[in-house]
């Protein structure tokens, strides 16, 4: 049977998680592509290198993130989060990414049993210390469906 997830179980869903599929609009096509992320006082924290992706978001705000926790064919659950694009830069950003590293070591922590000493462990997105583009999803709304059988 499938259903739809309330407010509090899609958040939850979001919260249990770290990565997502990122959707843009790039040139009038739409992209979906894996991102990790952060879910943390309604918003989602993401970062970047410079390139397509950032590109795009920067000429077109609106973007979703979709995540899923998929056991078999009949046993699943999927939340479509929709917002705006919003990126920081300087201390704000830098509290953010600390946020980010923080938030994703406790969810392996939890998930996997496992511990992380660098962000540089789930992501090769930042390389000789250089400072990525730190970018938010302001939440503007959460839907989500599950099927249990």
């Amino acid at each position: 049977m499938i259903k739809n997830l309330d407010k509090g179980d899609c958040e939850l869903l979001l919260k249990q998680n770290y990565i997502g599929h990122l959707a843009y609009i790039y040139n009038d096509r739409p992209y979906v592509i894996p991102i990790t992320y952060f879910y943390e006082d309604n918003r989602v924290i993401c970062y970047s290198g410079e390139g397509h992706k950032i590109d795009a978001m920067r000429k077109h705000a609106p973007i979703a993130l979709e995540v899923s926790d998929i056991e078999s064919v009949d046993h699943w659950q999927s939340i479509a989060v929709h917002g705006t694009y919003e990126e920081f830069e300087g201390s704000s950003a830098k509290a953010l990414l600390h946020a980010f590293s923080l938030g994703i070591k406790d969810i392996i922590l939890k998930k996997e049993h496992r511990g992380l000493n660098f962000i540089s462990e789930f992501s090769a997105k930042i390389a000789n210390n250089d400072m990525p583009i730190v970018f938010v999803i302001n939440v503007e709304a959460i839907t989500g469906k599950m099927r249990r059988r």
